[in-house]
């Protein structure tokens, strides 16, 4: 006797399990996705208030209540005009990136020799001196400045250039090094070796083998070294005292307004976001190779 489809009885589902088909609520992927939008207005609200702020009249920005996104009539670009025209802020570009640049290019040009030299050489006290530059790299460098105040009193180096190159190029160098020993610590011996027979010397070897391999190391310490050259403020402020010589952060932080009394909250803004600006740039630009150089020797394969 055969049975038809109408007289297979039906089985209702175990209590607990969902029919095929069903769907549960996505509940972690949605709050996964909140938690992400949350970081980023916090992180991003702070730079696109002062973008708004730079790009108000001056009547949005003291309007009460606050006006966080002006009218059509309430944009202009006059501060970004007055930071060119009356606070000359091209000569101030140009002073903070020749400084930084220089002083990075010093940097790695010192701190990577010097690297390899750490991590493949057995030198006498090496971990005395490995020591020495780790406590270095501790050591709040703000605690240096009453010295080098005096050294540069004595050596005539005010308003010019290198007082700010060289304490920087100092500042950096043991982060360059202990940073850059690490990265060629996990590059295979083999290479060298095999360079070696080759008829590579030192300096070659250095040059044309294992730094290329050591890129992505060199970018992101390279950003760190220039970070820190774009941003300070303290040297900048006390050993350069021309207006000509100005860098970014001492400007911005020394403009005035029209009275005595007067803030002007759009140029600040302005100057913030210029001077900001080129350190965003650099990082989008360099964005995989500082992945690269982060997450370098995380993963062994």
């Amino acid at each position: 006797m055969t049975t038809t489809a109408h007289d297979t009885p039906h089985q209702t589902p175990p209590a607990g399990h969902s029919t095929p088909g069903a769907q549960s609520f996505p509940l972690k992927k949605v709050l996964l996705w909140v938690a992400i939008i949350a970081v980023v207005l916090f992180s991003l609200g702070p730079v696109l208030w002062q973008w708004l702020t730079s790009i108000k009249t001056n009547d949005a920005i003291t309007e009460l209540p606050v006006v966080y996104f002006p009218a059509p009539n309430q944009y202009t670009l006059q501060h970004y005009i007055e930071l060119f025209t009356r606070e000359r802020f091209g000569a101030y570009i140009f002073n903070s990136a020749f400084v930084a640049i220089t002083s990075t290019l010093l940097c790695l040009a010192i701190g990577s020799p010097a690297a390899y030299a750490l991590a493949r050489l057995r030198l006498p006290g090496e971990q005395f001196i490995l020591a020495a530059v780790l406590i270095v790299t501790l050591f709040p460098y703000i605690l240096l400045f009453l010295g080098l105040l005096e050294i540069v009193r004595v050596t005539g180096l005010a308003n010019n250039y290198l007082a700010l190159i060289i304490p920087y190029t100092a500042i950096n160098l043991p982060l360059t090094i202990l940073v850059m020993r690490s990265f060629f610590q996990q590059l295979p011996r083999d290479l060298e070796d095999s360079a070696k027979v080759d008829g590579y010397n030192t300096v070659q070897m250095l040059t044309q083998i294992v730094l290329p391999m050591t890129l992505p190391a060199l970018v992101t310490t390279g950003i760190l070294a220039f970070i820190f050259a774009w941003n300070e403020y303290i040297f900048a402020l006390t050993f350069m005292t021309r207006e000509n010589l100005k860098t970014i952060p001492v400007a911005a932080a020394q403009l005035g307004g029209t009275t005595l009394f007067d803030v002007p909250f759009g140029p600040l803004a302005a100057a913030t976001i210029v001077g900001t600006l080129p350190l965003i740039l650099l990082v989008l630009f360099f964005q995989r190779k500082i992945v690269q150089g982060l997450t370098s020797g995380a993963v062994k394969g």
